[in-house]
């Protein structure tokens, strides 16, 4: 209260009865208006580019109270120590009692380039002549691997080459017609539906490292880790 002033016994007294009124409106008000649940994801930032945010719209119409952060990094998140609420890991299905683990997508590898890369009124490339453009690799160096398994070639030390250390930069270089990229197929899906890319070569590899939705078992928050968890399922299984 200003200087001079205080409150009467009856102010003192009316105090704690308006200060439970107000906080009974508040409360009802939350009830209208609940706070969003605040949520983190841990994925890599080439599915975050790829695949997450171009649904990210959807998640939203669909879960609008889920306040969803996205935490994009190659680097294996914890979910106590950075506060990771599910994830979407790639590799062999992570194992534990205390994990509740689906698999989200198979490893199936393509290879890709722009459509500009064809000889003209082509729609793949020989084999034979795969060696002569620049192939794109990633971190997972599966270039070798495929030319044997999926079209028959042994890898020479002659092939050209670009390097990048993330799947999506690889991918958005054969958009740009720099050369030819391997990609799960589920991350180029919406641009060779778009005709953005193509398969140079009808040849895929079925690799082992999968994408798999992991949440621990004692959630933070359940209801709606949950539903994020149902989300990305559903979304997984869904066309472009």
């Amino acid at each position: 209260l200003p200087r001079g002033l205080a409150l009467t016994d009856e102010g003192r007294a009316y105090v704690p009865n308006i200060r439970r009124a107000f906080d009974l409106i508040s409360e009802a008000t939350l009830l209208l208006r609940p706070e969003p649940a605040r949520l983190t994801i841990s994925v890599t930032p080439s599915f975050a580019t790829k695949w997450l945010i171009p649904r990210l719209h959807d998640f939203v119409a669909h879960n609008p109270l889920v306040d969803l952060r996205v935490l994009a990094s190659e680097s294996l998140s914890s979910f106590q120590a950075d506060g990771v609420d599910i994830a979407v890991r790639q590799g062999r299905p992570p194992s534990g009692a205390g994990l509740v683990v689906d698999l989200l997508f198979p490893q199936q590898i393509v290879a890709v380039c722009s459509p500009a890369l064809l000889p003209a009124g082509a729609i793949e490339i020989a084999a034979s002549e795969i060696q002569h453009h620049v192939l794109l690799h990633d971190a997972h160096n599966l270039w070798p691997e495929f030319m044997e398994k999926a079209i028959g070639l042994k890898m020479t030390t002659e092939l050209k080459r670009m390097r990048f250390n993330q799947t999506g930069l690889a991918i958005d270089a054969a958009v740009a017609g720099q050369g030819i990229a391997l990609a799960s197929r589920f991350l180029v899906a919406a641009e060779l539906a778009a005709g953005r890319l193509v398969q140079p070569v009808s040849g895929e590899m079925r690799g082992t490292q999968d994408f798999y939705v992991v949440m621990p078992r004692k959630q933070r928050h359940p209801e709606p880790t949950q539903a994020v968890r149902q989300w990305l399922l559903d979304a997984g299984e869904r066309p472009i």
